[in-house]
């Protein structure tokens, strides 16, 4: 059975405005208890803001968050998955991209949002697709763990 995108995927996707303050942002995430923003300019996914985004450009530099632009310090351009893509696709282009959060678009707009958490869920499908790309494919530093847990 193959899995695509579309069947993991989140569709309720929570957007900021490339022009608002990272205060703001942050405010959004806590509310919704998430980790990251796609960012959007005129009703356009651009970019995506996550906490990891926020520790290294934010906090670190002790810039001041409610007047730094999300925009500032998104992580742009923004790189995509289709709900077609198969599952298989979609974590190697991850693992490539060294990304753990993939915004779905269709036709320029953002429809969805799938995570490497996401993908875990379906666990035993995850397990052959690891176990195949570890052979070719690093992954990202900070899902080493994630992908030892289930690989050992």
């Amino acid at each position: 059975m193959s899995l695509n995108v579309e069947d993991v995927m989140v569709n309720e996707v929570i957007t900021i405005k490339a022009d608002a303050t990272v205060q703001e942002a942050v405010t959004i995430m806590n509310k919704h208890e998430i980790g990251c923003l796609v960012v959007v300019l005129n009703e356009k996914p651009v970019g995506i803001i996550t906490e990891r985004d926020m520790l290294k450009r934010v906090l670190a530099k002790s810039l001041d968050s409610e007047k730094v632009k999300v925009s500032d310090i998104m992580s742009a351009p923004l790189i995509v998955g289709k709900p077609e893509m198969e599952i298989e696709d979609a974590v190697k282009l991850m693992f490539k991209t060294k990304i753990k959060k993939l915004p779905v678009v269709q036709k320029g707009k953002l429809i969805g949002l799938v995570t490497l958490t996401d993908l875990t869920r379906f666990q035993p499908h995850m397990i052959r697709i690891l176990k195949k790309l570890s052979v070719t494919e690093l992954p990202p530093k900070r899902l080493k763990k994630v992908v030892d847990y289930y690989l050992v």
